[in-house]
């Protein structure tokens, strides 16, 4: 269809739908009416659940902000403020530029347009960027060490067994077999820092299949004071992925998540849809995301930018491949994980584009 065919307001809507800028359009009361997929990204909540709600309860705490809202209404003059500290569902903490034009609409009446402009989006784009690039220098070193370290080990296990073929006394059997054994298990590790060697076997899938499979697998290993909490967005559309790679990433996260608060605690399950979302180089129109969120101490700040790396861990006695392998199941499947953590609050985000079979 030529573009001149095309009604004015379905290309109005068609452009304000695929700006990064989150638009509003509230009534002359104040209450929301419109909402843009960024914005839908930004409050981590869909339009309809939004529409009709005062702004005083969306932007909370922020009343002067609403205040201004006001008086550009009263006024009819456009208003722009700059770095706005605004807190977000999570709670999250951003900043943005707010910019308020008062417009009066034939059919709608006196209205107000309101366009929020995040200032932490080209750094939360730019640290995905550099976060991709480390993973993939991390797992390429790591495959060549392994196949580095997998050739002497097969070749030490074959040693031990043609001698224990050898000898006749039994005590110094028992010490071949520990050689054996110990091959084995050194052989385990390099194949889980591998990670899975096997090709995604994708299908249609409900994420929600995924999450309701990992909460039954760990109902039953949780204290009886550790809480497992449901959020779960329904309108969530089906993804095409391999359930049980799904299923391996997202329980890794929540066994870290279960060791983290101990005896006591909540760990909370929640999926949510993101639109226009930009991960790495690609912007994607649709994300899937699913959050693992727990209210232990948190992870040390010396090692939260190392703890995707094979062999890092958090605790005594950990592997550190929970999540190493966890994000390299989400990255074979177009996605990346992320993490904020503070005491009482640790988020690991899997977001997942719908990939083609």
């Amino acid at each position: 269809m030529p573009l001149n065919d095309i009604p004015v307001m379905d290309i109005h809507r068609h452009v304000v739908e695929n700006l990064n800028t989150v638009v509003l359009w509230f009534d002359a009361q104040l209450c929301l009416r419109y909402l843009n997929p960024a914005g839908e990204m930004l409050f981590s909540v869909s339009a309809r659940r939004l529409e009709g709600v005062p702004a005083s309860s969306l932007f909370l705490g922020n009343d002067g902000l609403i205040e201004r809202f006001r008086n550009a209404l009263t006024t009819g003059h456009s208003i722009t403020e700059r770095e706005v500290q605004m807190v977000l569902p999570g709670p999250r903490h951003t900043a943005l530029d707010v910019s308020m034009t008062p417009v009066s609409e034939r059919t709608a009446g006196m209205g107000l347009l309101v366009e929020l402009t995040p200032l932490d989006r080209q750094l939360r784009i730019s640290r995905e960027e550099n976060l991709l690039a480390q993973q993939n220098v991390s797992r390429a070193l790591t495959r060549n060490l392994a196949h580095e370290i997998k050739n002497p080990l097969g070749g030490l296990r074959g040693a031990a067994q043609l001698l224990e073929r050898e000898l006749d006394d039994p005590a110094l059997k028992e010490y071949t077999s520990v050689i054996i054994g110990e091959a084995d298990r050194l052989q385990n590790l390099v194949d889980r820092m591998l990670g899975p060697n096997s090709i995604p076997k994708k299908r249609e899938i409900n994420i929600h299949q995924v999450v309701e499979r990992v909460r039954q697998l760990v109902a039953t290993e949780v204290p009886s004071r550790v809480r497992l909490i449901r959020d779960y967005d329904p309108s969530i559309p089906p993804l095409i992925a391999d359930p049980d790679q799904l299923i391996q990433a997202v329980l890794n996260i929540v066994r870290n998540a279960m060791q983290a608060v101990g005896k006591e605690g909540d760990i909370t399950l929640r999926t949510r849809t993101l639109r226009q979302f930009t991960i790495g180089p690609t912007r994607h129109k649709l994300v899937i995301k699913v959050d693992i969120v727990d209210n232990g101490p948190g992870i040390p700040p010396d090692i939260m930018e190392q703890i995707f790396y094979p062999m890092v861990s958090g605790r005594q006695g950990g592997t550190g491949l929970g999540l190493s392998i966890a994000q390299t199941i989400i990255s074979q499947h177009g996605g990346l994980i992320e993490c904020t953590s503070e005491p009482g609050n640790t988020c690991f985000s899997l977001l997942l584009p719908p990939p083609q079979l």
